[in-house]
């Protein structure tokens, strides 16, 4: 049976990501929301309006990526916010271990003694260990990393190419 073979070289060069995601990790998180759009531009419904074609959705999704990313992060934060807050099992078992790791780092080193009892950090580690991921499992992350994938997808993806380009914008790439 032969291989279907998908040029993802070809899909990723045409939307440009590669050159969108360098800077990502150099930019420090007030330089990121320096240029935040103010809503009333982000959510401007006077220019929404249907692509007529492929190469107009790659048009506007290429240039609101670039103009909207700021505000694209922060739809990204509100979802995954909104995700953990909707999965109280999930947000629970990462605030077990977040205190879990910081209380048995505080002990540095040391053995919590108890009155009855002495436990070495390698026992905490272990019993934080054995409790933390039967809950993780139970509260099934991938679901909700799949649903904030999919969701955070369709939410910018689909802002990005109905969000018309600005007049002046359309005039300056025609002249050119």
């Amino acid at each position: 049976m032969a291989r279907i073979q998908i040029p993802l070289d070809a899909l990723t060069s045409r939307l440009n990501l590669s050159s969108r995601l360098e800077g990502v990790n150099s930019q420090s998180l007030s330089t990121r929301f320096a240029n935040l759009r103010p809503i009333s531009e982000f959510l401007n419904f006077s220019r929404l309006s249907k692509p007529a074609n492929f190469g107009e959705v790659q048009s506007r999704v290429n240039y609101n990526l670039g103009y909207f990313s700021s505000n694209y992060v922060a739809v990204a934060i509100m979802l995954l916010i909104y995700s953990l807050l909707t999965n109280p099992t999930l947000l629970f078992d990462i605030v077990f271990v977040a205190v879990g790791l910081f209380g048995i780092k505080k002990l540095g080193g040391r053995d919590l003694e108890l009155g009855f009892t002495r436990a070495t950090t390698s026992q905490l580690y272990t019993g934080l260990f054995v409790i933390a991921v039967p809950l993780l499992i139970w509260a099934n992350p991938v679901a909700t990393a799949l649903w904030l994938v999919g969701a955070t997808g369709v939410s910018i993806l689909g802002h990005a190419s109905f969000m018309d380009k600005p007049i002046d914008t359309a005039f300056s790439e025609e002249a050119v």
